[in-house]
């Protein structure tokens, strides 16, 4: 284990403490409730760029620090301020739904949660992977002094391996039953356990990807 590894460890149990302890836990939920973007923002920023980083520990065996670690870190928060919307949004409208028969078993919560997370992740969070890929693209390609695009961005991302990997497999097989975990927890813990999840999906990816079972390219941006 290097010295980079240590620090990263003891600043995840760091963060982990302030959620155990009741009263610093109280202070950033009541926080968080007061201004649920800032909060989500923070979170995110933080937490799913700490996964990125020790993600790439693990496949390039170096952390790899620069400024477009900030300028990834602004594009966490981004979608941790989408995440803090439309996590009410699906859950919210999945009991609507039951409610009104057009899903199943109304009044049971795993269902609700099992269908809202399942619609978030087969409809939104393609649309914010594309958000994320895109923003990961521009940062890289601004870095290497290339000329920038939407067209020439767009043009750069396999969209087979993209959709069946990220859409697909990462969205179906991970996030479906974390989302589902997740939308069953006090609405107020909601998005930082999303935020932590993320670290998760770093590590797991960046373990396949040495392995070589995902496809160039793809990194943690499948987090939602």
């Amino acid at each position: 284990m290097k010295k980079g590894d240590i620090v990263w460890a003891l600043l995840l149990a760091g963060l982990l403490m302030l959620f155990v302890i009741p009263a610093t836990r109280d202070s950033i939920l009541a926080a968080s409730g007061a201004h649920p973007y800032i909060g989500g923002f923070i979170q995110f920023a933080i937490l799913a760029t700490m996964g990125d980083l020790f993600g790439k520990r693990i496949a390039s065996g170096e952390y790899q620090f620069s400024a477009q670690v900030l300028l990834r870190a602004v594009v966490w928060g981004i979608i941790g301020c989408m995440v803090t919307l439309v996590f009410p949004v699906f859950m919210g409208g999945a009991g609507l739904a039951q409610a009104g028969k057009l899903l199943p078993f109304a009044g049971v919560s795993v269902v609700q949660a099992f269908c809202g997370s399942s619609i978030m992740n087969l409809t939104f969070a393609p649309a914010m992977n594309t958000f994320h890929r895109i923003m990961e693209l521009w940062i890289e390609t601004s870095a290497a002094k290339e000329p920038v695009s939407l067209k020439g961005l767009i043009g750069k991302i396999d969209w087979v391996a993209f959709v069946t990997f990220n859409w697909l497999k990462v969205g179906i097989c991970f996030w479906i039953p974390v989302h589902t975990i997740v939308f069953l927890l006090p609405e107020n813990v909601r998005v930082v356990v999303a935020a932590f999840s993320s670290i998760a999906l770093g590590i797991i990816l960046s373990f396949a990807s040495k392995k070589g079972s995902t496809p160039t390219k793809i990194t943690e941006e499948e987090a939602v």
